[in-house]
């Protein structure tokens, strides 16, 4: 039928160009102030293709943000389900979050990682103050290594490294939405705080 109808010949070509450019890239911003930081982000975003339509027509990106040490790769994938022009949605390969729905996803949520931050303080205080200082650290845009937060052991819930590395992206990921509100503030406001 598409033959008879250059319309619908047309689209199917043009949907599969699209289903062939979900693109992936490495994306590194390194360090900087929050401004130069959100900039490097939305620099990379403005040079996506557009798409023509919803669905498989639209244009779809994955970005690799992070390599956790185990292997695993934090990403972020465009567009975000709530389609606020330059939102993300963070992602962690190879994990499974608990959703409110009772299902799993591999997109971590704040309250999941807020969950653990408290877990964590309530089981090893004094290694959770140690911790907490990395968040702060990581709120001043200032880099964190793997090394630096070997020495936290906590025995439960998620792996340091990964918790690291998602805040960083929910503060960017905030920064980048809501700049003209509180941006990373945010969520650094439902950080527990050590004792």
């Amino acid at each position: 039928m598409s033959e008879d109808l250059p319309e619908l010949r047309d689209a199917e070509i043009a949907r599969k160009k699209l289903a062939e450019q979900c693109c992936s890239s490495e994306l590194h911003i390194g360090t900087g102030t929050r401004q130069e930081i959100r900039e490097k982000v939305v620099r990379e975003f403005l040079k996506e293709t557009p798409g023509t339509g919803t669905g498989e027509l639209a244009s779809k990106y994955r970005y690799f943000v992070e390599t956790l040490s185990d292997g695993k790769r934090v990403f972020l994938t465009r567009p975000a389900w709530l389609n606020k022009g330059f939102d993300f949605e963070i992602r962690v390969q190879d994990m499974s979050f608990p959703t409110a729905q009772g299902r799993t996803t591999d997109r971590p949520n704040h309250s999941t990682i807020l969950e653990d931050l408290n877990e964590k303080k309530a089981n090893v205080p004094k290694a959770y103050a140690n911790l907490f200082k990395l968040i702060e650290r990581i709120y001043a845009c200032q880099e964190v290594t793997p090394q630096d937060c070997e020495h936290l052991v906590f025995g439960t819930g998620l792996p340091v490294v990964l918790i690291l590395s998602v805040i960083k992206w929910f503060f960017i990921e905030q920064d980048v939405t809501y700049w003209n509100y509180s941006g990373r503030a945010m969520f650094m406001s439902g950080v527990p705080r050590p004792e």
